[in-house]
């Protein structure tokens, strides 16, 4: 089935041919659509000999007629003016600049794809042009007269790479002002040459050639998947295609660069949809959660930076169609992170259709930590713990706590440790943004009887469930097995995560909090012996604090259900990430 889908995906030619590099050509349109712009050259193939189409780069693909030496390239021009065969605003361009050729497609009309995406292989070393830093250099004068020879294109090109050098920060718009001169006066200084404020031709070359070495060994080629809609440029020595997981088409790690990952991202909805989809961004593992987040009406940026992968994720929506693209790359690789963000965005156009969810149908390997095929951020370790104050003050066990660079609240609200007690086994903890829960613990400070009924409410499987769940057990002892009176010994049998849940009696008022199971290297106590802090430690602990505990007046028992849906307003999964 795979297989069969595979045929939707193929890669463009885009292997940019000496000749364009080397020589001159007359332009006779531009176009934002490769769909459009490939259609004009088919027609105009019919009428006139040697049409090419190549990609210059901010979404604009040409048509040229080439290609020639100057002169021959300003007759030809003429010529085909003369005939009426070309718009009267047809002009001679340097293919210096030129980037992916996308007409004729290897060389004629395009076959039907393969099963597998076709990749051209690249043009042999024999073939390259010539070394562009063979010219002499140029004298002040040569080097202006050369400039003002630039399109306003090439122009634009070298304050992208003037910015990508470092030395310049304002506007691309092809305009050389005070702070072009100056960005360039900086990038000959870095490069011990005279600071003229004006590049040669020489040093033109130099600056591109540095702005492009950082895609060396990416072979940035246009891939174009009929199946999502979407047509961009991908580093294809990098990642290869590897299934469909609507609305996600993956390409993943095929090269050295094993944390590489490409996602195309295809779906019908509205902005609803598009919120909804912002918020799975949130959790995903090729997501961090630092970086940026900024989230509009029909958009939204996700950027993830962690300590090994750096991701970009662009989405929008349009006439019902939400579509976008993610780059995951090794943290650190900035420069090429970059370009080729770039170049993907400046190359990506939406085609026909969506990403139908049908295309591949449901498997048994669905895993509740999965989301189309990519892991959920998990993290490093969950226990659970109680709100004890109307401000979202909890408590918690400091097992929970220790070393993390990130706690929350329900894998949601961010929180802080504001106070630790090891000895007693409390944690105190604050969420950062304001924060009002359903309910909050009222504490029983009087002695339970023993063989007392209670129940400890926790996340026993790591937050895998949505809800606390109730584990019911009795009180053996008011001491612990030392005789230390701040601790009680119950028996019931919690799991590792239920540790820093409240234990309720049958009133529903909590008479302190689980501790974690505390085995010995040479003693293992019987799986049903587990321990729990006082109710009086906890007050205590947050009266130092300067907050108040609510104690619980006098009731009667209540219900099992009754006690679930208030162990359910009270008891939070503290994460550790």
């Amino acid at each position: 089935m795979i297989k069969a889908l595979a045929a939707f995906v193929f890669i463009i030619v885009s292997t940019v041919s000496a000749a364009a590099q080397d020589s001159f050509w007359v332009q006779i349109e531009a176009h934002q659509t490769l769909t459009r712009a490939q259609d004009r050259s088919r027609e105009y193939a019919g009428q006139i000999d040697d049409v090419a189409g190549f990609y210059l780069g901010d979404g604009f693909y040409a048509i040229f007629v080439g290609p020639f030496t100057e002169p021959q390239a300003e007759v030809e021009l003429a010529r085909l003016l003369a005939r009426g065969a070309v718009p009267p605003d047809s002009f001679v361009k340097n293919g210096r600049f030129f980037k992916q050729q996308f007409w004729p497609i290897g060389g004629s009309t395009p076959a039907a794809p393969a099963p597998d995406p076709v990749v051209t292989e690249p043009i042999a070393a024999a073939e390259l042009p010539s070394d562009p830093f063979d010219a002499p250099d140029e004298t002040l004068a040569e080097a202006q007269a050369s400039e003002a020879a630039l399109t306003r294109e090439e122009r634009e090109e070298l304050q992208i790479a003037l910015e990508w050098a470092g030395v310049y920060d304002a506007a691309i718009d092809g305009a050389f002002g005070r702070g072009t001169r100056t960005a360039m006066q900086e990038w000959q200084r870095e490069n011990n040459l005279p600071p003229t404020g004006v590049l040669t031709t020489q040093q033109r070359a130099t600056l591109l050639d540095d702005y492009d070495s950082v895609l060396d060994g990416m072979n940035m080629r246009l891939v174009r998947d009929e199946a999502s809609g979407i047509q961009m440029q991908l580093p294809i020595d990098v990642v290869a295609f590897t299934e469909y997981k609507p609305p996600f088409v993956r390409f993943d790690a095929s090269g050295d660069i094993q944390q590489a990952q490409v996602l195309f991202i295809s779906q019908e909805g509205d902005e609803g949809r598009l919120v909804g989809l912002y918020e799975v961004f949130q959790i995903l593992d090729i997501v961090p959660p630092d970086g940026e987040r900024t989230l509009n009406a029909d958009s939204f940026v996700v950027e993830g930076i962690g300590d090994d992968i750096h991701s970009y994720t662009s989405v929008t929506l349009e006439n019902g169609a939400i579509k976008g693209f993610t780059l995951v790359w090794p943290a650190g690789d900035d420069q090429r992170r970059q370009r080729i963000i770039k170049e993907m965005s400046d190359s990506f156009e939406r085609l026909d259709g969506t990403l139908d969810p049908r295309i591949v149908p449901a498997s048994d390997d669905q895993a509740i930590d999965m989301v189309a095929g990519l892991a959920v951020r998990q993290p490093r370790l969950s226990r659970s713990g109680f709100y004890v104050a109307a401000d979202g003050t909890v408590i918690t066990t400091p097992e929970a706590v220790q070393n993390c660079e990130r706690i929350t609240y329900d894998r949601e609200n961010d929180a802080e440790v504001v106070f630790t007690e090891d000895d007693l086994g409390i944690a105190v903890l604050r969420p950062i943004e304001p924060l009002a829960p359903l309910s909050f613990a009222k504490f029983q400070t009087n002695i339970p009887r023993l063989q007392d009924q209670i129940a400890v409410a926790g996340y026993p499987f790591n937050g895998v469930l949505s809800a606390p769940t109730l584990t019911f057990g009795q009180v053996i002892d008011i001491r612990g097995l030392t005789g230390d009176d701040r601790i009680k010994r119950l028996s019931i049998l919690p799991q590792p995560s239920d540790a820093g849940g409240p234990v309720f009696d049958d009133t529903g008022a909590v008479l302190g909090m689980l501790l974690p199971r505390a085995d010995g290297n040479t003693r293992v106590l019987p799986p049903e012996v587990n321990f729990s802090i006082d109710s009086d430690q906890i007050i205590n602990a947050m009266e130092t604090l300067g907050i108040s505990a609510e104690r619980a007046g006098t009731s009667g028992t209540i219900s099992p259900v009754a006690l679930t849906r208030r162990a359910a307003d009270i008891t939070v999964l503290v994460s550790c990430w």
